[in-house]
């Protein structure tokens, strides 16, 4: 794996922790908050970036189903499954060259590179992770910092920063 694409699917993995872990103290009340306009819930925004599919496309194991949480401790079973997912990236992110085909549930057939599989997973969960604290922040709560899961604290965290 070159040095880059490791990084940042540890990175991924770190940061994802950090916003259930985050989520996880919040009361549940907190899972069904939306942004305006909109009706993804925090829950389900959690489930939709953890699912496993871009995982499965590039490992081919299976797709693990995954649930929209309704309580602190299946935040937390998610985290968990999450980083599964995660792991799985990572290890797929060794063989970066070629392309994938699957069809998608309506008969279309994609025919995807590895590398941007790859790097839309990573993309994927950081969207996500900001859309999550921007529902936060619009209700008047600050519990996603953005600042504290850069890349900046990240390279701290691991020791190879200041």
């Amino acid at each position: 794996m070159d040095l880059v694409s490791d990084p940042l699917f540890r990175h991924l993995a770190w940061a994802n922790t950090y916003v259930f872990d985050r989520i996880a103290e919040q009361p549940e009340a907190h899972l069904q908050l939306t942004a305006p306009n909109d009706t993804w819930t925090v829950a389900e925004i959690l489930e939709h970036f953890t699912a496993s599919f871009y995982a499965h496309l590039l490992d081919g194991k299976e797709n693990t189903p995954t649930e929209v949480p309704t309580t602190r401790a299946e935040v937390l079973a998610l985290r968990d499954l999450s980083l599964t997912f995660d792991q799985r990236l990572r290890e797929s992110a060794k063989n970066q060259v070629g392309f994938i085909e699957y069809t998608r549930r309506d008969g279309t057939v994609v025919r995807g590179n590895r590398e941007t599989i790859l790097t839309q997973s990573i993309h994927h969960a950081t969207e996500h992770r900001a859309q999550i604290a921007g529902i936060f922040s619009n209700h008047g709560f600050k519990v996603i910092d953005l600042d504290a899961i850069d890349l900046w604290r990240f390279a701290n965290h691991e020791g190879l920063g200041d």
